[in-house]
């Protein structure tokens, strides 16, 4: 993949997803809060998860 290959409509499209995960596992968090006891530690996980997800996706792995 060469330098500046993707657009900036396609890198906003990217960040957009990561906010609304983001968005959605804080709202997640705050109205379940059994649920926020247990993901409080897995957070770290699912965003890292989501960052090779991501990775496999654009590198055409997935």
């Amino acid at each position: 993949m060469a330098r500046a290959e993707l657009d900036v409509d396609t890198l906003l499209k990217i960040l957009l997803v990561l906010l609304v995960v983001w968005v959605a596992l804080e709202v997640l968090e705050g109205v379940l809060g059994l649920f926020a006891f247990v993901l409080g530690p897995l957070q770290p996980l699912l965003g890292l998860a989501l960052i090779v997800l991501i990775l496999l996706y654009l590198t055409d792995r997935l």
